[in-house]
């Protein structure tokens, strides 16, 4: 069985995809009879097609826990063989039991022609006990955390502010190892706005109706709020949002509403990061402008462009369901999910175990090894269409803008393996065109300009 990625730049579409082939079989843009439904649908069209889409993902459904390699976990992994990691894993089990007794109950009742108050009030109870159990035995009272573990911060970084929202069955103690590790793993302080969890189907449930309805739950408008403030105030230079699981979809949200009030000097200094995304889709609007033409000869240098968003990219297991429901569903619609997506040939879905010790490997003293097989696969670049509808070659650049982050990085990072002072091509890795990666142990990313790669 052999590996590798492949690099496919929709530049037209500012979005890039390191894809993985697998024995030579790529995912490839569906029809449009088989394309989804827009997100702009009618809630209940798309509630159907949710449901159809996780029937046909059903067999995927192991994937989120395996792989499993209890005897390599580390402490801050969701999975580590702990009394507290234990009784969690238990009390979801048991709450997963309860609620499918509970909601499979509601229909018989009705078939058995119980008093409608009768109902009203077994279904006031039985969600009152799922209530108290979560916030007693998983959630706590706390809605924002911040991470505990010592990090050694750099000149500047009291002038970012690094937020993040947590996914699916999360409580308290999942969210808090969460955002420690994040910690460690870029060398910053990390806050964490905590989706509460109410049980693993309950938290399906809700997943449905924020994807679908695009219903704003009290954990969605405190992130809005917070990332908002961050943007806003002056002493910020950089908001940077993490966002996992079922967060991808409160962040595509917190984007939406973003968007719609912020001018865009404001949100080029948000950068947004997925790991495992839910969401139907992600927002990151282009804008052009005229770039004093009067003093421009030829029709290539009159315009600058950039996104909206200053970077997105997208973090996935091949084998995860929730990423193939999600990001890796949607992903091939033009404009549907702006971003970079990095796809790793394997499953699992929690983000301590199964992304970021596998994505960003943690070394004894806590600080990120400089190698790992997921950051060290090779990446193939893959001719296609250039920016704009240019149809030249992939290094080749249009438009000279001064903010084009997206449209730069491909051919600056092209330019790494056409020009090495030996006249030999460089090996390009996924390290190479990860941007996350260059803020590992308190890093901060090399800004790509298109006029670096032009003068070549």
């Amino acid at each position: 069985m052999t590996l590798g990625l492949s690099l496919l730049p929709f530049l037209c579409d500012t979005k890039y995809f390191l894809k993985l082939q697998h024995n030579s079989a790529t995912m490839t843009c569906q029809g449009e009879e088989g394309t989804p439904l827009p997100y702009t649908a009618s809630p209940i069209r798309l509630l159907w097609g949710d449901l159809c889409l996780f029937v046909s993902l059903i067999g995927h459904l192991p994937g989120i826990f395996f792989p499993l390699h209890i005897c390599r976990t580390d402490a801050l992994d969701e999975f580590y063989p702990s009394i507290h990691n234990i009784f969690i894993v238990a009390v979801h089990i048991a709450l997963s039991v309860y609620q499918v007794v509970f909601l499979a109950s509601l229909p018989l009742l009705v078939l058995c022609m119980v008093p409608g108050l009768w109902i009203l009030a077994y279904l006031v109870l039985g969600l009152a006990i799922n209530y108290a159990v979560v916030m007693l035995l998983l959630n706590g009272f706390e809605q924002v955390l911040v991470s505990q573990v010592p990090v050694a911060e750099r000149p500047g970084h009291d002038r970012e502010c690094w937020l993040y929202i947590n996914g699916i069955a999360a409580g308290h103690r999942w969210v808090q190892m969460n955002i420690d590790q994040l910690s460690y793993t870029f060398g910053r302080k990390v806050t964490g706005v905590h989706n509460r969890t109410a049980g693993i189907v309950f938290d399906l449930i809700e997943c449905l109706i924020q994807r679908d309805f695009s219903y704003a739950t009290g954990d969605i408008r405190r992130s809005y709020a917070l990332v908002k403030k961050a943007l806003l105030d002056p002493e910020c230079d950089k908001v940077v949002l993490l966002l996992h699981s079922q967060g991808g979809i409160e962040g595509g949200l917190v984007i939406d509403w973003l968007l719609d009030e912020l001018p865009h000097d404001l949100l080029r200094h948000l950068e947004v990061y997925t790991f495992g995304n839910a969401a139907n889709h992600f927002n990151n609007p282009r804008w052009t402008k005229l770039a004093r033409p009067e003093l421009v000869q030829t029709q290539d240098l009159v315009h600058q462009f950039g996104q909206s968003i200053g970077h997105i990219e997208h973090y996935a297991n091949s084998g995860d369901i929730v990423a193939l429901g999600g990001v890796l569903h949607f992903v091939d619609i033009p404009n549907r999910y702006m971003g970079r997506l990095f796809v790793r040939p394997s499953s699992g879905h929690l983000l301590n175990m199964h992304y970021l010790s596998t994505m960003f490997t943690l070394g004894p003293d806590m600080k990120v090894l400089e190698s790992n097989p997921f950051m060290d696969m090779e990446v193939e670049p893959w001719a296609t269409a250039g920016i704009n509808g240019y149809s030249g070659p992939p290094h080749r650049v249009r438009y000279r803008p001064t903010l084009a982050r997206d449209e730069a990085f491909l051919p600056a990072a092209l330019s790494l393996q056409r020009f090495q002072p030996n006249g030999t091509a460089r090996v390009l890795r996924v390290k190479d065109f990860s941007r996350l990666w260059q803020y590992r142990n308190g890093g901060s990313p090399h800004e790509y300009r298109a006029t670096d790669v032009y003068d070549h």
